[in-house]
């Protein structure tokens, strides 16, 4: 069908929407794709779903070509195959759940592995039926606590998730390189910028995981990458471990009054003013900095935690969360304080802290540069002290270690491929090989050629369907709209007829009609009250490839055909308009 303007269902904004933070949250409302229903959900308009569904028969054509069949499972889903593999209760406050009239338990499905896996349970029994990948284009659902940007952190969003079934761990290797190499075609196809990163499983899961990012500034992941090929997300990035330091000379602990220091700085200058150590200054990576937090189980259980780093490093919480996990990670705060007084705010040091304080301490963990033999100027437990050359592992020892610090540029990488590049990136895709966890958990195995009952090897892989249309809109746009690339806009071509004279809509309509019979898809723009400025401008808004302009060129017999973004307008004469349209249009494909 033609689209009309003067029918289509769609109102263009000329201002943006108050709550719009980024640039495809803002143009993809004010051009009429999508309308806010609700903090992180959204209604898609027509045009909205031209897109979407483009995006997604990319997906698909792709999917089915690396061997995945199409699956299509319900969004409400019963609580019992989440209580198996401990996800009802580790997903915490982050689902959806819901009771029906006879008071059973259900929720909105964040993700589908426990049905996949109970599906192929249902049907498969032998390791001829393996291997097997199913996938599905489904409607997925998150409480976020704090949904923004639009599509790109929704409480409501379209997910390609598929799910391979294996015998072996090699055939899990090839199911994994599979789609793998599926995503690759799949955003090459799209066009989108990526990155594939080395990243942790989470609640997920598995042995192994990759992000595909599509890098942008506005992007909520931050990753890492060496000229010598190292890429990881800063959650999965490992600290080069520096070696022990022999500690036989060191001079012994002794605690020192530290009056006015309340920054690390600020320590640092007293402590070189009034306690100089003979070799070099003291800096604020000679300091340990003792941070309180407060783990929040899934099951509300709270629970304090110290994290013990350099003083020239900050606490990143999404590396801690991720070393963490499945508790989020909260600053404990003045009832925390209150329950163990023997930690002093601003003094904290390792003596009443984990295997060095009193039975029952709170939890101490260092980051892993804290070597044995390392000498620290820290927290003596003394309002207004400081303990100096405090000696790791001779003095006190910890819980364990913990990669929570920041990354920065320059840190090395961990393969030793040179200094690291810090960047953001919105994350378009995930792949993990699972293993055998929800296999375990749910009784999934198939009898192997000896009759022995094997348990299945999994593997995951999504794709944020919804979060691709968003990236796709935040690199395809101007000052002026969005431009969206042909094979993912929701016509290759806009037609325009400016002016009120009759001829001049007759001769639109002729050009619309004969592009839309050979298979061209079309927006004509017939309004016939509406100023040319105005369809001008919406035709940049909506961002489709290719304009013709229809207006006071007909008088000489030409016609205006002009490229959304780049290139140069021409004048067409009339008669051959369609076909050096056709032709344009054939070329962006």
């Amino acid at each position: 069908m033609l689209l009309r303007l003067s029918t289509l269902f769609v109102r263009t904004l000329r201002e943006d929407p108050a709550d719009a933070e980024v640039a495809s949250h803002r143009l993809l409302v004010r051009a009429g794709y999508i309308r806010r229903a609700a903090p992180g959900i959204y209604t898609w308009l027509p045009l909205g779903l031209k897109v979407l569904a483009k995006v997604e028969a990319v997906v698909r054509e792709e999917m089915e070509a690396a061997g995945a069949q199409e699956v299509h499972f319900p969004a409400l889903l019963p609580k019992e195959p989440y209580e198996a593999t401990g996800r009802w209760t580790e997903y915490g406050p982050n689902i959806f759940r819901l009771k029906d009239r006879k008071g059973g338990d259900y929720l909105l499905a964040p993700t589908h592995e426990e049905l996949f896996t109970l599906l192929v349970k249902d049907l498969y029994s032998s390791y001829k039926d393996l291997p097997l990948t199913l996938f599905q284009i489904q409607t997925k659902y998150r409480d976020e606590a704090r949904p923004r940007a639009g599509l790109i952190r929704g409480r409501e969003f379209v997910m390609k998730d598929a799910y391979s079934f294996d015998v072996d761990d090699a055939g899990l290797e090839a199911s994994y390189q599979a789609q793998r190499d599926a995503y690759r075609r799949i955003f090459d196809r799209l066009g989108l910028e990526y990155v594939i990163v080395a990243a942790t499983s989470g609640a997920m899961g598995g042995s192994r995981s990759e992000e595909f990012l599509t890098p942008t500034a506005i992007g909520e992941d931050t990753f890492v990458r060496s000229a010598g090929g190292y890429a990881a997300n800063v959650e999965a990035v490992t600290t080069v471990v520096p070696d022990a330091i022999a500690y036989d000379d060191a001079p012994q602990a002794h605690v020192e009054d530290t009056p006015d220091t309340p920054t690390i700085d600020s320590l640092v200058a007293l402590a070189n003013a009034q306690h100089p150590r003979p070799d070099r200054a003291w800096t604020a990576a000679d300091t340990l900095k003792n941070v309180v937090v407060a783990l929040v189980q899934p099951s509300g259980e709270r629970e304090l935690l110290v994290i013990g780093l350099p003083g020239d490093r900050e606490v990143d919480l999404k590396r801690l969360e991720a070393g963490v996990a499945p508790a989020e990670v909260e600053t404990a705060g003045d009832a925390d304080f209150a329950r163990h007084p023997e930690l002093v705010r601003g003094y904290i040091g390792p003596s009443v802290l984990g295997p060095n304080g009193a039975e029952g301490s709170v939890r101490y963990l260092l980051d892993p540069r804290v070597v044995e033999g390392s000498r620290w100027i820290t927290g003596a437990n003394e309002q207004g002290r400081h303990v100096f050359d405090l000696v790791a592992g001779r003095d006190f020892t910890a819980d364990g270690t913990v990669e929570a610090a920041e990354v920065r540029a320059g840190d090395p990488a961990p393969d030793g491929s040179g200094p690291l590049e810090l960047a953001r990136g919105i994350e378009i895709g995930h792949i993990f090989a699972l293993g055998r966890k929800y296999a375990s958990a749910l009784g999934l195995t198939v009898l192997d050629q000896n009759g022995k009952a094997q348990v299945v090897t999994m593997g995951s892989y999504g794709i944020g369907v919804t979060r691709v249309l968003a990236a796709l809109a935040e690199a395809n746009h101007d000052e002026r709209g969005l431009a969206w690339p042909a094979h993912v806009a929701p016509a290759q071509v806009h037609v325009v007829a400016t002016g009120k004279d009759e001829a001049v809509f007759e001769a639109a309509e002729s050009i619309a009609q004969t592009l839309h019979s050979r298979g061209i898809e079309v927006i004509y723009d017939d309004r016939p009250k509406v100023s040319p400025g105005v369809k001008f401008a919406d035709a940049e808004l909506l961002g489709v490839p290719l304009v013709v302009v229809v207006g006071r060129g007909l008088a000489e017999g030409v016609v205006e055909v002009r490229p959304r973004v780049g290139g140069t307008a021409e004048q067409v004469a009339v008669a051959e308009a369609a076909d050096r349209v056709a032709e344009l249009v054939d070329s962006l494909r």
